[in-house]
């Protein structure tokens, strides 16, 4: 078994216990200083470098208006970044603003009570959500409380190269394609191009959304257990994959581990035609292609409709620890409602929350931004309510399936008994 099978479980489960340690302690952020009338605040998020550039100007235009404030950044990829929060969980010094994620990660977080309630905030008018749809707002919604505040609205996305699609003939513009079409396309431009025809899935956010377009669900609706019943799913899921890169129309994972960054993309390097990740991610995939012409259009199904949904593409969340969670709150409230924000971070955080803001913006958008805008718009009006059943170990259980997933894809595993391990693992997790 490879190093990086046993690394993904270790640090789910590293991540876990050191939340578990860390959430009966009491204490401030370690680092927060306030100092001749200015006070300072440490904020951390995750994402490529042109992310870490925008933030850095928008913290600057902040700083700018709020003299008295003082904000002390930090940032890194996604991978490895909730290790590092749940390191400095442990030691009682997770940042005062730190970006936070939908889902399994949220959850986590709110089971160890580790996450400041922004309510009171919201209700003194500290951050000004008026006009935000109720549904947005409850993405940052657990146990009652008002944990983080989305950065803006994202969807998965199948983003194509057009002039790799246009020479093997293919046209998915319209979004009305089968999983048998996906099958046939990715082979087809893999033999008309010499590239590959797709990028290898990665399972954790993409066995969801098979999932939901077949009408199931990941986990239960209290969590307890996986949502669906008929392991043949997944068994369908890991064949369908592995079949694609037994004919090299996909990539392995050998190839997979090489990339580093959203920069560094198979579809960025004109190197696959097809590639499934969220639509904030556009920015950072443009600016990386070089010119090459990318495409947005929904994820392949039969009933992609219902397995579409609109997710915040990430939330800004106070750590409880912290002790200025006022001027805390007085950042998210400047991201939210300065328009721009948006003008220097474009969509890289989501379409803006705010329908003013968008309406503000419209008018003079990039080229890629007006792709994500009426992406969003086509989503919005092709998908259905986003899950959020998810149980607090649910990023343990995510790791398992990618570990379970690399397995497959190198042969150790077959596809049947990749499933049958992934439910056995994953009711050992839920029932600790």
């Amino acid at each position: 078994m490879k190093k990086k099978f046993w690394a993904i479980s270790l640090a789910a489960i590293m991540l876990i216990s050191i939340l578990t340690a860390c959430s009966d302690s009491d204490g401030a952020s370690g680092d927060s200083e306030e100092e001749d009338g200015v006070t300072t605040l440490n904020m951390s998020w995750w994402g490529s470098q042109s992310r870490h550039d925008q933030t850095q100007e928008i913290i600057k235009k902040f700083e700018e208006e709020n003299p008295d404030i003082k904000i002390e950044s930090e940032f890194t990829g996604f991978d490895g970044y909730f290790e590092k929060m749940a390191a400095s969980a442990s030691g009682n010094n997770l940042p005062d603003i730190m970006q936070q994620n939908f889902g399994e990660y949220l959850n986590q977080y709110a089971d160890k009570e580790l996450l400041a309630d922004l309510t009171e905030f919201v209700d003194d008018g500290t951050i000004d959500v008026e006009g935000v749809d109720d549904t947005i707002m409850e993405s940052g919604v657990k146990n009652d409380k008002l944990l983080g505040i989305p950065t803006g609205t994202n969807a998965l996305t199948a983003f194509y190269n057009k002039d790799m699609t246009d020479e093997a003939g293919v046209d998915i513009s319209d979004g009305e394609w089968s999983w048998e079409d996906y099958e046939e396309y990715t082979t087809e431009i893999s033999e008309a191009t010499g590239e590959y025809g797709a990028r290898l899935m990665e399972p954790q956010n993409l066995f969801e959304y098979y999932l939901r377009e077949k009408g199931e669900k990941l986990f239960n609706e209290d969590g307890t257990a996986l949502g669906y019943d008929d392991d043949q799913l997944l068994v369908d899921y890991f064949e369908r994959n592995l079949e694609l890169k037994e004919s090299e129309a996909v990539p392995g994972y050998d190839t997979i581990q090489q990339i580093k960054g959203v920069e560094d993309e198979l579809i960025a390097r004109g190197e696959a035609a097809f590639d499934f990740r969220w639509s904030n991610q556009a920015t950072a995939l443009d600016s990386a292609a070089d010119g090459k012409p990318l495409e947005m259009t929904m994820l392949p199904g039969s009933n992609n409709d219902q397995g579409m949904y609109l997710k915040p593409a990430m939330l800004w969340s106070v750590a409880e620890n912290s002790e200025h969670k006022e001027e805390a709150a007085k950042f998210i409230d400047f991201f939210v409602n300065n328009v721009e924000v948006y003008e220097i971070g474009g969509s890289d955080r989501g379409v803006p929350i705010k329908e003013d803001i968008r309406d503000e913006l419209s008018a003079d958008l990039s080229e890629t931004d007006q792709k994500v805008f009426d992406y969003i718009e086509m989503v919005t009006e092709n998908s259905s309510p986003i899950d959020s059943n998810f149980p607090p170990q649910s990023s343990e259980v995510l790791g398992e399936l990618q570990k379970i997933d690399e397995r497959v894809m190198y042969g150790e595993l077959s596809a049947e008994e990749g499933a049958e391990q992934f439910r056995s693992t994953v009711e050992s997790i839920l029932a600790r």
